[in-house]
Protein backbone atom coordinates (compact mmCIF):
# COMPACT_ATOMS: atom_id res chain seq x y z
CA UNK A 1 0.00 0.00 0.00
CA UNK A 2 1.59 3.31 -0.90
CA UNK A 3 1.37 6.33 1.76
CA UNK A 4 1.33 10.12 1.16
CA UNK A 5 3.71 11.74 4.02
CA UNK A 6 2.76 14.92 5.33
CA UNK A 7 4.17 16.25 8.79
CA UNK A 8 4.31 12.72 10.50
CA UNK A 9 1.22 11.42 9.46
CA UNK A 10 0.58 8.58 7.03
CA UNK A 11 -1.87 9.47 4.48
CA UNK A 12 -2.94 6.97 2.11
CA UNK A 13 -3.10 6.30 -1.78
CA UNK A 14 -6.22 4.25 -0.92
CA UNK A 15 -8.76 2.85 1.81
CA UNK A 16 -6.24 0.50 4.49
CA UNK A 17 -6.76 -3.20 3.91
CA UNK A 18 -7.28 -6.04 6.51
CA UNK A 19 -4.17 -7.18 5.90
CA UNK A 20 -2.80 -4.66 5.96
CA UNK A 21 -4.01 -3.48 9.58
CA UNK A 22 -2.98 -6.94 10.92
CA UNK A 23 0.69 -6.43 9.78
CA UNK A 24 1.73 -3.26 10.27
CA UNK A 25 3.98 -2.05 13.17
CA UNK A 26 5.54 0.88 12.06
CA UNK A 27 4.34 3.86 14.86
CA UNK A 28 2.12 6.63 13.22
CA UNK A 29 -1.47 7.07 12.03
CA UNK A 30 -2.73 5.07 9.05
CA UNK A 31 -5.77 6.66 7.99
CA UNK A 32 -8.84 5.48 6.06
CA UNK A 33 -12.08 7.29 5.96
CA UNK A 34 -14.74 9.24 7.77
CA UNK A 35 -11.69 10.78 9.95
CA UNK A 36 -11.14 6.79 11.10
CA UNK A 37 -7.22 6.16 11.50
CA UNK A 38 -5.13 3.55 13.02
CA UNK A 39 -2.33 4.30 15.72
CA UNK A 40 0.16 2.80 16.35
CA UNK A 41 2.49 3.28 18.96
CA UNK A 42 6.14 2.90 19.74
CA UNK A 43 5.40 0.04 22.15
CA UNK A 44 3.13 -1.51 18.98
CA UNK A 45 0.10 -1.13 20.45
CA UNK A 46 -2.67 -0.50 18.04
CA UNK A 47 -6.11 1.86 18.55
CA UNK A 48 -8.62 2.73 16.13
CA UNK A 49 -8.97 6.36 16.67
CA UNK A 50 -12.00 8.31 14.60
CA UNK A 51 -11.44 12.25 14.34
CA UNK A 52 -14.87 13.80 13.97
CA UNK A 53 -16.85 17.76 14.32
CA UNK A 54 -19.27 17.37 17.06
CA UNK A 55 -21.50 20.70 17.16
CA UNK A 56 -18.53 22.84 15.97
CA UNK A 57 -15.98 20.89 18.59
CA UNK A 58 -13.47 19.02 17.36
CA UNK A 59 -12.84 15.57 18.86
CA UNK A 60 -10.77 12.28 18.97
CA UNK A 61 -12.78 9.19 19.71
CA UNK A 62 -11.51 5.52 20.29
CA UNK A 63 -12.97 2.79 18.53
CA UNK A 64 -11.21 0.13 20.08
CA UNK A 65 -7.90 -1.96 19.35
CA UNK A 66 -7.62 -4.87 16.15
CA UNK A 67 -7.83 -7.87 16.39
CA UNK A 68 -10.67 -7.26 18.44
CA UNK A 69 -12.03 -4.73 17.04
CA UNK A 70 -11.33 -5.80 13.05
CA UNK A 71 -11.41 -2.73 10.13
CA UNK A 72 -14.86 -3.65 8.81
CA UNK A 73 -16.20 -3.06 12.80
CA UNK A 74 -14.33 -0.01 12.84
CA UNK A 75 -15.34 1.30 9.40
CA UNK A 76 -19.17 0.68 10.43
CA UNK A 77 -18.91 2.43 14.56
CA UNK A 78 -17.18 5.54 12.45
CA UNK A 79 -19.73 6.05 9.64
CA UNK A 80 -22.17 5.60 12.51
CA UNK A 81 -20.80 8.07 15.04
CA UNK A 82 -20.38 10.61 11.55
CA UNK A 83 -24.27 10.45 10.55
CA UNK A 84 -25.08 11.11 14.17
CA UNK A 85 -22.71 14.32 14.47
CA UNK A 86 -24.31 15.27 11.06
CA UNK A 87 -28.07 15.08 12.76
CA UNK A 88 -26.50 17.11 15.38
CA UNK A 89 -26.37 14.37 17.79
CA UNK A 90 -23.47 13.77 20.02
CA UNK A 91 -21.35 10.80 19.61
CA UNK A 92 -19.11 11.29 22.36
CA UNK A 93 -21.69 12.39 25.30
CA UNK A 94 -23.46 9.18 24.31
CA UNK A 95 -20.22 6.98 24.90
CA UNK A 96 -19.85 8.80 28.33
CA UNK A 97 -23.87 7.95 29.30
CA UNK A 98 -23.14 4.06 27.99
CA UNK A 99 -20.13 4.02 30.12
CA UNK A 100 -22.49 4.40 33.26
CA UNK A 101 -22.79 1.38 35.66
CA UNK A 102 -22.01 -1.35 33.01
CA UNK A 103 -20.37 -4.21 35.02
CA UNK A 104 -17.86 -6.45 33.60
CA UNK A 105 -20.54 -9.28 34.03
CA UNK A 106 -23.23 -7.66 32.12
CA UNK A 107 -20.63 -6.45 29.28
CA UNK A 108 -20.02 -10.50 29.27
CA UNK A 109 -23.68 -11.51 29.05
CA UNK A 110 -23.98 -8.98 26.29
CA UNK A 111 -21.34 -9.86 24.37
CA UNK A 112 -21.55 -13.77 24.36
CA UNK A 113 -25.23 -12.88 23.08
CA UNK A 114 -24.16 -12.34 19.53
CA UNK A 115 -20.29 -13.83 20.06
CA UNK A 116 -21.79 -17.71 20.82
CA UNK A 117 -23.59 -18.01 17.71
CA UNK A 118 -20.30 -17.89 15.77
CA UNK A 119 -19.69 -21.29 17.06
CA UNK A 120 -20.83 -24.12 15.83
CA UNK A 121 -19.86 -26.82 18.54
CA UNK A 122 -21.60 -26.89 21.93
CA UNK A 123 -18.57 -27.68 23.69
CA UNK A 124 -16.83 -24.46 22.48
CA UNK A 125 -19.84 -22.13 23.70
CA UNK A 126 -19.44 -24.15 27.13
CA UNK A 127 -15.75 -23.50 27.36
CA UNK A 128 -15.93 -19.56 26.72
CA UNK A 129 -18.50 -18.95 28.97
CA UNK A 130 -17.30 -21.32 31.89
CA UNK A 131 -13.72 -19.86 31.67
CA UNK A 132 -15.41 -16.26 32.20
CA UNK A 133 -17.36 -17.35 35.04
CA UNK A 134 -14.99 -19.33 36.73
CA UNK A 135 -12.12 -17.07 36.90
CA UNK A 136 -12.95 -13.58 35.83
CA UNK A 137 -16.05 -12.93 36.99
CA UNK A 138 -15.16 -13.64 40.74
CA UNK A 139 -12.85 -10.61 40.31
CA UNK A 140 -14.07 -8.48 37.40
CA UNK A 141 -17.71 -9.39 37.73
CA UNK A 142 -18.60 -6.23 39.71
CA UNK A 143 -16.26 -3.76 38.70
CA UNK A 144 -16.89 -1.59 36.07
CA UNK A 145 -15.95 -2.16 32.64
CA UNK A 146 -14.11 1.79 32.36
CA UNK A 147 -12.31 1.13 35.43
CA UNK A 148 -10.58 -2.28 34.68
CA UNK A 149 -7.07 -1.38 34.53
CA UNK A 150 -3.71 -3.90 33.60
CA UNK A 151 -3.44 -4.63 37.48
CA UNK A 152 -7.20 -5.95 37.68
CA UNK A 153 -6.23 -8.51 34.84
CA UNK A 154 -3.18 -9.89 36.23
CA UNK A 155 -5.00 -10.62 39.20
CA UNK A 156 -6.96 -12.66 37.33
CA UNK A 157 -4.35 -13.88 35.18
CA UNK A 158 -1.06 -14.33 37.69
CA UNK A 159 -2.82 -17.23 39.75
CA UNK A 160 -3.24 -19.56 36.96
CA UNK A 161 -0.94 -18.60 34.21
CA UNK A 162 2.05 -21.24 34.88
CA UNK A 163 0.23 -24.03 36.27
CA UNK A 164 -2.68 -24.15 33.76
CA UNK A 165 -0.89 -22.07 30.94
CA UNK A 166 -3.19 -22.31 28.29
CA UNK A 167 -6.60 -22.20 29.79
CA UNK A 168 -5.05 -18.41 31.16
CA UNK A 169 -4.26 -17.77 27.93
CA UNK A 170 -7.24 -18.38 26.22
CA UNK A 171 -8.87 -16.52 28.89
CA UNK A 172 -6.61 -13.41 28.42
CA UNK A 173 -7.59 -13.56 24.64
CA UNK A 174 -11.27 -13.45 25.90
CA UNK A 175 -11.16 -10.79 28.24
CA UNK A 176 -9.81 -8.77 25.76
CA UNK A 177 -12.20 -9.55 23.23
CA UNK A 178 -15.15 -8.45 25.98
CA UNK A 179 -13.21 -5.32 26.94
CA UNK A 180 -12.84 -4.47 23.20
CA UNK A 181 -16.34 -4.74 23.18
CA UNK A 182 -16.93 -2.57 25.73
CA UNK A 183 -14.63 0.13 24.10
CA UNK A 184 -16.61 -0.23 20.59
CA UNK A 185 -19.92 0.21 22.44
CA UNK A 186 -18.84 3.54 24.46
CA UNK A 187 -18.75 1.59 28.24
CA UNK A 188 -14.98 2.68 27.85
CA UNK A 189 -12.04 4.53 26.58
CA UNK A 190 -8.25 3.79 26.28
CA UNK A 191 -6.16 1.00 25.64
CA UNK A 192 -7.33 -2.63 26.31
CA UNK A 193 -5.47 -3.78 29.49
CA UNK A 194 -5.63 -7.55 28.12
CA UNK A 195 -4.29 -6.62 25.25
CA UNK A 196 -0.89 -9.07 24.93
CA UNK A 197 2.00 -7.39 23.37
CA UNK A 198 3.59 -4.35 24.10
CA UNK A 199 1.47 -4.47 27.62
CA UNK A 200 1.20 -7.92 29.47
CA UNK A 201 4.02 -9.81 26.99
CA UNK A 202 6.15 -6.69 29.20
CA UNK A 203 5.04 -8.67 32.83
CA UNK A 204 4.20 -12.33 32.13
CA UNK A 205 6.43 -15.03 30.76
CA UNK A 206 5.73 -16.32 27.34
CA UNK A 207 3.16 -18.91 27.00
CA UNK A 208 5.41 -21.22 24.88
CA UNK A 209 8.12 -20.85 27.35
CA UNK A 210 6.16 -22.73 30.28
CA UNK A 211 3.44 -24.67 29.06
CA UNK A 212 3.82 -28.20 29.27
CA UNK A 213 3.01 -30.45 26.14
CA UNK A 214 -0.55 -31.66 27.20
CA UNK A 215 -0.95 -34.16 23.49
CA UNK A 216 -3.86 -36.67 23.90
CA UNK A 217 -2.80 -39.90 24.88
CA UNK A 218 -2.13 -42.47 21.89
CA UNK A 219 -2.25 -45.67 21.11
CA UNK A 220 1.44 -47.26 20.66
CA UNK A 221 1.76 -48.70 17.28
CA UNK A 222 2.65 -52.22 19.22
CA UNK A 223 -0.53 -51.97 21.03
CA UNK A 224 -2.82 -51.68 18.41
CA UNK A 225 -3.72 -55.26 16.84
CA UNK A 226 -4.62 -56.24 20.64
CA UNK A 227 -6.49 -53.29 21.38
CA UNK A 228 -8.37 -53.46 17.89
CA UNK A 229 -9.22 -56.80 19.12
CA UNK A 230 -10.22 -56.26 22.69
CA UNK A 231 -12.53 -53.77 21.21
CA UNK A 232 -14.42 -55.58 18.45
CA UNK A 233 -15.35 -57.53 21.56
CA UNK A 234 -17.39 -54.96 22.73
CA UNK A 235 -20.95 -54.59 22.39
CA UNK A 236 -23.12 -51.93 22.06
CA UNK A 237 -23.28 -48.68 20.06
CA UNK A 238 -20.36 -46.65 21.40
CA UNK A 239 -17.92 -49.61 20.57
CA UNK A 240 -19.40 -49.31 17.13
CA UNK A 241 -18.87 -45.94 16.89
CA UNK A 242 -15.14 -46.23 18.41
CA UNK A 243 -14.39 -48.54 15.56
CA UNK A 244 -15.94 -46.81 13.21
CA UNK A 245 -14.08 -43.89 14.24
CA UNK A 246 -10.19 -45.60 14.15
CA UNK A 247 -11.47 -47.45 10.64
CA UNK A 248 -11.68 -43.65 9.39
CA UNK A 249 -9.15 -41.52 11.66
CA UNK A 250 -11.99 -39.09 12.16
CA UNK A 251 -12.62 -36.91 15.48
CA UNK A 252 -15.10 -38.06 17.86
CA UNK A 253 -17.43 -35.45 17.27
CA UNK A 254 -18.04 -35.84 13.17
CA UNK A 255 -18.54 -39.75 14.09
CA UNK A 256 -20.89 -39.08 16.60
CA UNK A 257 -22.88 -36.75 14.67
CA UNK A 258 -22.73 -38.45 11.83
CA UNK A 259 -26.14 -38.96 9.51
CA UNK A 260 -27.03 -41.35 6.68
CA UNK A 261 -27.42 -38.85 4.20
CA UNK A 262 -23.81 -37.77 4.40
CA UNK A 263 -23.20 -41.77 3.47
CA UNK A 264 -22.81 -43.10 -0.08
CA UNK A 265 -22.13 -46.72 0.20
CA UNK A 266 -20.95 -46.82 -3.35
CA UNK A 267 -21.36 -49.58 -5.96
CA UNK A 268 -23.36 -52.41 -4.08
CA UNK A 269 -21.73 -54.93 -7.65
CA UNK A 270 -18.42 -53.81 -6.80
CA UNK A 271 -18.79 -55.09 -3.18
CA UNK A 272 -20.28 -57.93 -4.79
CA UNK A 273 -16.77 -59.27 -5.95
CA UNK A 274 -15.07 -58.87 -2.96
CA UNK A 275 -13.27 -55.60 -4.55
CA UNK A 276 -12.70 -51.93 -1.97
CA UNK A 277 -16.30 -50.06 -2.33
CA UNK A 278 -15.92 -46.57 -3.54
CA UNK A 279 -18.04 -45.76 -1.06
CA UNK A 280 -17.54 -42.20 0.61
CA UNK A 281 -18.99 -40.23 3.67
CA UNK A 282 -18.64 -36.67 3.06
CA UNK A 283 -18.78 -34.67 6.42
CA UNK A 284 -20.48 -31.05 5.98
CA UNK A 285 -18.48 -27.92 6.32
CA UNK A 286 -20.93 -26.98 9.30
CA UNK A 287 -20.02 -30.07 11.43
CA UNK A 288 -16.05 -29.94 10.82
CA UNK A 289 -13.62 -27.90 13.18
CA UNK A 290 -12.06 -26.37 10.54
CA UNK A 291 -15.45 -25.07 8.70
CA UNK A 292 -14.65 -26.84 5.47
CA UNK A 293 -16.21 -29.88 4.08
CA UNK A 294 -14.45 -33.02 4.19
CA UNK A 295 -14.63 -36.38 1.89
CA UNK A 296 -13.67 -39.99 3.96
CA UNK A 297 -13.21 -43.11 1.84
CA UNK A 298 -14.76 -46.06 3.33
CA UNK A 299 -12.90 -49.32 3.16
CA UNK A 300 -14.91 -52.55 2.36
CA UNK A 301 -14.57 -53.29 6.16
CA UNK A 302 -16.40 -49.38 6.90
CA UNK A 303 -18.91 -50.13 4.75
CA UNK A 304 -19.65 -53.84 6.10
CA UNK A 305 -19.98 -52.61 9.68
CA UNK A 306 -22.62 -49.74 8.45
CA UNK A 307 -24.63 -52.24 6.64
CA UNK A 308 -24.48 -54.21 9.94
CA UNK A 309 -25.84 -50.89 12.20
CA UNK A 310 -29.81 -50.93 12.83
CA UNK A 311 -31.99 -48.01 11.97
CA UNK A 312 -33.44 -46.26 14.55
CA UNK A 313 -37.22 -44.79 13.12
CA UNK A 314 -36.96 -40.77 14.03
CA UNK A 315 -33.60 -40.56 14.52
CA UNK A 316 -31.18 -39.21 11.59
CA UNK A 317 -28.20 -40.65 13.33
CA UNK A 318 -25.76 -43.57 12.39
CA UNK A 319 -24.66 -44.02 15.88
CA UNK A 320 -27.47 -43.21 17.95
CA UNK A 321 -27.81 -43.02 21.42
CA UNK A 322 -30.74 -44.74 23.40
CA UNK A 323 -33.17 -42.40 23.31
CA UNK A 324 -32.26 -41.67 19.48
CA UNK A 325 -30.43 -38.67 20.10
CA UNK A 326 -26.36 -38.29 19.39
CA UNK A 327 -24.27 -39.95 21.34
CA UNK A 328 -22.72 -38.15 24.14
CA UNK A 329 -19.12 -37.22 23.92
CA UNK A 330 -18.09 -39.27 26.99
CA UNK A 331 -19.79 -42.60 25.35
CA UNK A 332 -16.80 -43.41 23.31
CA UNK A 333 -14.03 -42.16 26.08
CA UNK A 334 -16.00 -44.76 28.19
CA UNK A 335 -15.71 -47.87 26.21
CA UNK A 336 -11.87 -47.04 26.38
CA UNK A 337 -12.11 -46.59 30.10
CA UNK A 338 -13.78 -49.83 30.29
CA UNK A 339 -11.25 -51.36 28.15
CA UNK A 340 -7.73 -49.72 29.94
CA UNK A 341 -9.65 -51.44 33.24
CA UNK A 342 -9.90 -55.02 32.25
CA UNK A 343 -6.69 -54.79 31.29
CA UNK A 344 -5.27 -53.79 34.85
CA UNK A 345 -7.55 -55.73 36.71
CA UNK A 346 -6.15 -58.82 34.82
CA UNK A 347 -2.75 -58.02 35.83
CA UNK A 348 -1.77 -55.95 32.39
CA UNK A 349 -0.41 -52.51 32.46
CA UNK A 350 -3.08 -51.70 29.67
CA UNK A 351 -2.35 -49.86 26.79
CA UNK A 352 -0.47 -46.76 27.51
CA UNK A 353 0.90 -43.99 25.77
CA UNK A 354 4.60 -44.15 24.99
CA UNK A 355 5.52 -41.49 25.74
CA UNK A 356 3.83 -39.88 29.02
CA UNK A 357 2.45 -43.16 30.31
CA UNK A 358 -1.50 -42.59 30.49
CA UNK A 359 -4.17 -44.48 28.68
CA UNK A 360 -4.70 -44.05 25.27
CA UNK A 361 -7.74 -41.70 24.57
CA UNK A 362 -10.36 -41.49 21.41
CA UNK A 363 -8.66 -38.18 19.52
CA UNK A 364 -5.33 -40.09 20.59
CA UNK A 365 -6.12 -42.87 17.72
CA UNK A 366 -5.85 -39.79 15.26
CA UNK A 367 -1.93 -39.51 16.32
CA UNK A 368 -1.93 -43.30 16.23
CA UNK A 369 -2.70 -43.32 12.72
CA UNK A 370 -0.19 -40.53 12.06
CA UNK A 371 2.91 -42.00 13.10
CA UNK A 372 1.66 -45.04 11.47
CA UNK A 373 1.31 -43.18 8.04
CA UNK A 374 4.76 -41.47 8.93
CA UNK A 375 6.53 -45.17 9.02
CA UNK A 376 4.91 -46.36 6.00
CA UNK A 377 6.38 -43.53 4.01
CA UNK A 378 2.56 -42.25 2.74
CA UNK A 379 2.98 -38.69 1.99
CA UNK A 380 2.68 -35.72 4.48
CA UNK A 381 -0.06 -34.18 2.48
CA UNK A 382 -1.83 -36.75 1.98
CA UNK A 383 -1.61 -37.97 5.70
CA UNK A 384 -2.77 -34.47 6.86
CA UNK A 385 -5.69 -34.23 4.63
CA UNK A 386 -6.67 -37.30 5.80
CA UNK A 387 -6.95 -36.11 9.46
CA UNK A 388 -8.71 -32.75 7.70
CA UNK A 389 -6.26 -30.45 8.42
CA UNK A 390 -5.19 -27.73 6.46
CA UNK A 391 -1.80 -28.02 4.45
CA UNK A 392 -0.03 -25.48 2.82
CA UNK A 393 -0.42 -21.41 3.14
CA UNK A 394 -3.65 -19.85 1.63
CA UNK A 395 -1.93 -19.63 -2.38
CA UNK A 396 -0.77 -23.20 -1.77
CA UNK A 397 -4.42 -24.37 -1.00
CA UNK A 398 -5.70 -22.11 -3.51
CA UNK A 399 -4.14 -23.86 -6.08
CA UNK A 400 -3.75 -27.30 -4.83
CA UNK A 401 -7.52 -28.22 -4.68
CA UNK A 402 -7.01 -32.03 -4.96
CA UNK A 403 -8.18 -34.00 -1.40
CA UNK A 404 -6.60 -37.08 -2.74
CA UNK A 405 -9.77 -39.31 -2.37
CA UNK A 406 -8.50 -42.59 -4.48
CA UNK A 407 -4.81 -42.29 -3.20
CA UNK A 408 -6.57 -42.17 0.35
CA UNK A 409 -9.24 -45.09 -0.09
CA UNK A 410 -6.19 -47.34 -1.03
CA UNK A 411 -3.71 -45.77 2.33
CA UNK A 412 -7.06 -46.45 4.70
CA UNK A 413 -7.09 -49.87 3.18
CA UNK A 414 -3.91 -50.44 4.39
CA UNK A 415 -4.24 -49.03 7.93
CA UNK A 416 -7.54 -51.42 8.00
CA UNK A 417 -5.09 -53.98 7.26
CA UNK A 418 -2.55 -53.10 10.29
CA UNK A 419 -6.23 -53.09 12.58
CA UNK A 420 -6.76 -56.75 12.13
CA UNK A 421 -3.15 -57.97 11.69
CA UNK A 422 -1.99 -60.71 14.23
CA UNK A 423 0.28 -59.20 16.56
CA UNK A 424 3.06 -60.95 15.95
CA UNK A 425 3.21 -60.02 12.67
CA UNK A 426 2.46 -56.13 13.48
CA UNK A 427 5.58 -55.75 15.92
CA UNK A 428 7.38 -56.90 12.69
CA UNK A 429 5.83 -56.05 9.10
CA UNK A 430 6.50 -52.64 7.64
CA UNK A 431 3.26 -52.80 5.05
CA UNK A 432 4.25 -51.37 1.66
Amino acid sequence: MGYKFMQGIRRPEKALTARFVETVSEPGKYFDGHGLFLRVTKAGSRQWVQRIIINGKRCELGLGSPPAVPLATARRVALENRGMAMLGGDPLAEKRKQRERVTFAKAVDTYLESKLSEFRNEKHRKQWRSTLDNYASPILGQMQVSEIGTRDVLRVLEPIWKNKTETASRLRGRIENVLSWATVAGHREGDNPARWKGNLSEILPKPSKIAKSDNQPALALSDVSRWWAELQSREGMAARALEFLTMTAARSGEVRGMTWDEVDMGDSATRATGATPNAIWTVPASRMKNGRQHRVPLTKAAVELLESLPRLEGSEFVFFAPKGGMLSDMSLSSVMRRIQASQEKAGDQGFLDPANKRPAVPHGLRSTFRQWAAEQGYPRDMAEIALAHFVGSDVERAYQRSDMLERRREMMAAWGAFLTMPESVAKVVKLA
